[in-house]
């Protein structure tokens, strides 16, 4: 049995941690004035001091703890919140995250810029005060604030036993509940074991806390929350007089020696039983943290490669099967197909995420761009719950980073320019999702002042890329952008002018079997659209016959399928059409694309397939069925083969290609339009 490390398991809780602190940061800039979002982020960083000191992370605890103390001012109303304040904030936030990654590496003097950065936002005395170092701030540093409605609490809770031996130190745990007022402590030690019995690295000691604070339960619960899932924890709100009579009963228990360990800590001494039903509030939270897993994405992987194998197993019994006269195999065979698809079915969900989580990160990325640009920049997200393979969300960021900050530096005007040219000081970027069969568009708009096409033009030229008067499309001249080292930038950047973004923009896209559409109107803004597939790994197909192999057309991309006679197909030269009620749809006979040699069937099927705008009919031999494509990468040596986006393994053991119906239709409209020039 595996043993979760708990210094990782802190490295996952402060990763989220950070994130909500960095969206309330944000969320700030909009709102300075909102409370709420205040007190969120300063009980954020409350929580990852406090978690960073009891993990042993004493320098994160220590640099956080200036944050903390800013952000507390301004919650008691000492200052107020300011852009710079947020701006600082954000900036120490990322060494925050350098410190949880690498707290043994030497981060040189960037702790003390950022905190001198930290200082001059707060400004005054008492700012650079509150810049002193120290690792933990003292109880009088609360119990010295300005006096305010105080509550009385008992908390009661207790450890699992080998909570120590995985790093939690429950005197960690008594000073943060320090740190928030007035504190009784009383330990329980009636579940220790005799001497001989007592196993050194096991806790067998729970505790009862009396806390007089002017926080709410909020930052009672924030104290235990990395290791509330395996607790037992009770907090109950008492009046002042119970709170005045809880302190007698350490007097009524019998004394128990304990070795001291510091001045600051009470002398511990036995307390009763906590009732079970005091501990109703402790189930109520633990059943709800157990509603969610946390499973790594590796097993995940490995699961759906199981799941892959499985469909192909099933594949191969339901042929032969379908080739016995036995009924019952047969029966056999149709209900594991059931099981299959609807397992197959659930991995796939298991393994889809919300482009939320890829759109959020965006947010400090436009943040720190137009401090950087001086431009006003509006982020706009819409289609967040749109949900993509997580393989592919991973992919994305790299490409959708380049894209926005190509929209930005490219893109939008400075605030000057758009209030001449009549537009709103405020520039916006749009991230937009949306499904489209078994697609997901991901599209990137601004308002800005559009691709200059004679720019374009003039740069592709030079670099030798098109011949000078070339006649090119809109759609082609637009495409050259993505060519290696192409950009029309003046000068080198920090965010532009190198030639590389645009480029693995193109690469990665094509990687994930994808492609790129831009539109462009001159003063009126840009949009580039990513068509992607939804998912990676296992797709539904429609297993065709061409000549004498067997390919997979995604089933996503067809619409229908008509049947071309021998004489249709002999009569049409060139370009050849078929009507499809009232309009022309070209089809491409693939027979000749992939040259087989072979004669055409009499009765030849024409696969009508939609690739974005357009409508393309693909000319098969037979149309076999629908078949569960698990997708196979292609090999190295055939990383060139554009018109192929995989394999896959049938029933009987042979291989079939997977048509990549984007790169396809591209060849074969590139093909028929030569022999339209040579006919």
């Amino acid at each position: 049995m595996s043993t979760l490390d708990p210094v990782a398991v802190f490295r996952t809780e402060a990763a989220e941690c950070l994130e909500a602190i960095e969206a309330g940061l944000l969320d700030l800039t909009h709102q300075l004035d909102n409370k709420d979002l205040v007190d969120a982020v300063f009980r954020g960083l409350h929580t990852l001091k406090g978690s960073g000191a009891m993990f042993g992370f004493e320098a994160l605890a220590a640099f956080t703890h200036h944050c903390e103390t800013a952000f507390d001012r301004v919650r008691k109303g000492e200052v107020a919140a300011t852009s710079e304040l947020v701006a600082a904030v954000l900036a120490a936030q990322d060494h925050m995250r350098a410190l949880v990654d690498q707290p043994d590496a030497d981060h040189g003097d960037t702790g003390n810029k950022l905190l001198a950065q930290l200082q001059a936002a707060v400004g005054g005395k008492q700012a650079a005060a509150a810049a002193a170092p120290a690792a933990v701030p003292p109880p009088a540093a609360v119990r010295d604030a300005p006096a305010k409605k105080k509550n009385s609490w008992r908390i009661r809770f207790s450890l699992p036993a080998n909570s120590m031996a995985n790093g939690t130190n429950p005197l960690g745990l008594l000073d943060e509940l320090r740190d928030l007022g007035e504190c009784s402590v009383r330990a329980n030690t009636s579940a220790i074991p005799a001497l001989d019995d007592l196993v050194p690295t096991e806790l067998h000691i729970s505790w009862d806390v009396t806390l007089t604070s002017e926080q709410d339960r909020s930052a009672i619960d924030d104290v235990f929350i990395f290791v509330l899932d395996d607790m037992e924890l009770s907090v109950e709100e008492i009046s002042g007089t119970a709170a005045a009579t809880a302190a007698p009963v350490e007097e009524r228990a019998a004394p128990v020696p304990v070795a001291a360990t510091s001045t600051a800590v009470p002398e511990f001494r036995p307390v009763e039983a906590v009732p079970a039903k005091r501990e109703a509030p402790a189930a109520v939270s633990q059943a709800k943290a157990a509603e969610n897993v946390r499973v790594p994405a590796e097993r995940l992987d490995e699961l759906m490669d199981r799941v892959g194998e499985l469909v192909i197993a099933q594949s191969r019994l339901s042929q032969l099967a379908s080739a016995s006269t036995d009924i019952a195999l047969r029966s056999v065979s149709e209900e594991i197909e059931r099981l299959s698809g609807e397992l197959r079915d659930t991995m796939m969900v298991l393994r889809m995420v919300p482009v939320a989580t890829l759109f959020s990160r965006f947010r400090r990325l436009v943040h720190d761009l137009a401090r950087e640009t001086g431009k006003v920049i509006e982020l706009v997200t819409e289609g967040e719950s749109t949900e993509v393979d997580k393989t592919v969300i991973e992919r994305l960021a790299d490409p959708l980073v380049h894209l926005v900050r190509n929209s930005i530096d490219h893109g939008l005007e400075t605030p000057a320019d758009r209030l001449a040219s009549g537009k709103t000081e405020a520039g916006t970027v749009t991230l937009s999702a949306r499904q489209a069969g078994g697609e997901v568009i991901i599209s990137i708009k601004d308002d800005g002042r559009g691709i200059n096409r004679e720019r374009v033009r003039a740069k592709a030229e030079s670099s030798g890329l098109i011949q000078p008067g070339q006649p090119l499309s809109d759609s082609e001249l637009l495409q050259l952008i993505f060519a290696p080292g192409f950009s029309t930038a003046a000068a080198i950047t920090n965010l532009s002018g190198r030639g590389v973004g645009m480029d693995v923009v193109k690469k990665t896209v094509e990687a994930l079997r994808g492609a790129i559409d831009i539109v462009s109107m001159p003063g009126q803004g840009s949009e580039v659209s990513l068509r992607i597939p939804l998912t990676l790994a296992i797709i539904d197909g429609l297993l065709v016959r061409v000549g004498s192999g067997r390919y997979v057309i995604p089933l996503s991309a067809v619409e229908e399928c008509l049947e071309l006679s021998l004489e249709e197909d002999l009569r049409s030269r060139g370009r050849s059409f078929i009507s499809l009620r009232d309009s022309l749809v070209p089809f491409l006979r693939l027979r000749d694309l992939f040259r087989t040699g072979t004669k055409p069937d009499v009765h030849q099927k024409v696969v009508v397939i939609s690739t974005g705008t357009e409508r393309v009919g693909l000319v098969v031999d037979q149309i076999i069925g629908d078949h569960q494509t698990v997708i196979k990468s292609m090999s190295k040596l055939h990383n060139n083969v554009a018109t192929f986006s995989g394999a896959t393994i049938l029933g009987d053991g042979s291989v079939a290609l997977i048509l990549d119906v984007g790169h396809l239709v591209a060849a074969g409209q590139q093909q028929e339009a030569q022999l339209r020039v040579a006919g």
